[in-house]
């Protein structure tokens, strides 16, 4: 069993008037196996969080430490955190012109994997992960993320979380901007790959929808750069029925 632990995580960005503190002490522990929702309003740090374990260099970690079985993720590279079984699918994946999907996948996996697929074996794991997630074949030669769609994009995040297979995968708002059956789709995708492997999954999301498809194991409200309350499922119909208000008021009476 793995295990991601995030301690007192304190994380800045830079703005035109100074530092701006994000993350004011963020303490979560996922499991193998386990799926952790994040709710939480607009601008309440939950996109930091997701970037911060990814290691994008806007994201300045002041206090706290992350660790992947035991070991410190804040010390490593962004390459040496996708081989250390660390997977993030953004919430708006980036183009990239010029670089075919089915390079760009080949390249990321001999990298995380250590050694290049065996040719023979990758297409038919390509072409199978490609079928099971409704994606056209000829995609595999499209440039990455270059005129897709939105719903296209997020396919093809899960997509790499089904070839690279990571201990841990962050999910960062991935149902943003899909309709119902793109939404079927990618959860089914995500539930494909966590019922073969012992994957944990940190899945960030503003509305309940998505857990209709993807059971979490737990719901952690986040608010003002903390987690103001976990719980079960039952606290995610909670914030459907009622929404933050009694977590936004709350926040005030925390110290800064």
């Amino acid at each position: 069993m793995s295990t991601l632990e995030i301690r007192d995580l304190h994380v800045e960005v830079e703005t035109e008037s100074g530092p701006k503190e994000i993350l004011r002490g963020v303490d979560l522990t996922v499991s193998s196996n386990e799926t952790h929702a994040i709710m939480g309003p607009n601008g309440s740090g939950k996109s930091t969080l997701a970037y911060s374990i990814a290691g994008h260099p806007k994201y300045q970690v002041t206090k706290g430490q992350v660790l992947l079985d035991g070991e410190d993720v804040l010390a490593m590279e962004v390459d040496e955190r996708a081989r250390a079984g660390l997977f993030l699918a953004m919430q708006y994946p980036v183009e990239v012109p010029g670089v075919s999907m089915s390079n760009f996948l080949r390249s990321a996996a001999t990298a995380t994997r250590g050694e290049a697929p065996k040719v023979r074996h990758w297409v038919k794991e390509v072409k199978g992960a490609m079928s099971d997630l409704e994606i056209d074949p000829a995609f595999a030669e499209r440039s990455v993320n270059e005129g897709f769609s939105g719903g296209e994009k997020k396919r093809h995040e899960v997509l790499q979380m089904a070839l690279l297979k990571p201990k841990f995968a962050v999910l960062d708002e991935t149902d943003s901007g899909l309709d119902v059956d793109a939404l079927r789709v990618v959860s089914k995708g995500v539930n494909d790959y966590k019922a073969a492997s012992d994957v944990g999954v940190l899945l960030i999301t503003h509305y309940t929808r998505i857990l209709r498809y993807i059971a979490p194991d737990k719901v952690h409200v986040f608010v003002n750069g903390r987690v103001a309350e976990s719980g079960g499922p039952e606290l995610a119909d909670e914030l459907e029925e009622n929404g933050y208000e009694r977590f936004i008021g709350a926040k005030e009476e925390q110290p800064a």
